[in-house]
């Protein structure tokens, strides 16, 4: 099998980073429950893999603006339906590590 090289990496993720950007419409909320990771994790992963990076600095990074601000424009109200949806993606990630 090939290896991914780190150049290879970082093109994706900057990839991966813009078109979060982009796509303000694809919520936090519905990234956990479909796929158990969001911006705020793709965050902190980025500032455990690079300790200079604040847990804020980090989301900045990521979201392409303050959290905060990202949160109030784009951010809806959670539905009980996708707390729910997120709870169970969350533990079928506890149960892969």
């Amino acid at each position: 099998m090939k290896e991914l090289t780190d150049q290879a990496a970082a093109a994706a993720f900057r990839r991966l980073v813009a078109h979060l950007q982009h796509r303000h419409d694809a919520e936090n909320i519905d990234l956990m429950g479909l796929a158990g990771f969001c911006r705020n994790c793709l965050a902190d992963w980025v500032m455990e893999a690079n300790g200079n990076f604040t847990k804020d600095e980090a989301r900045e990074l990521i979201h392409g603006m303050p959290a905060a601000e990202w949160k109030a424009r784009y951010q809806s109200e959670a539905t009980p339906e996708k707390l729910q949806l997120m709870q169970e993606s969350i533990a079928k990630n506890a149960a892969s590590h």
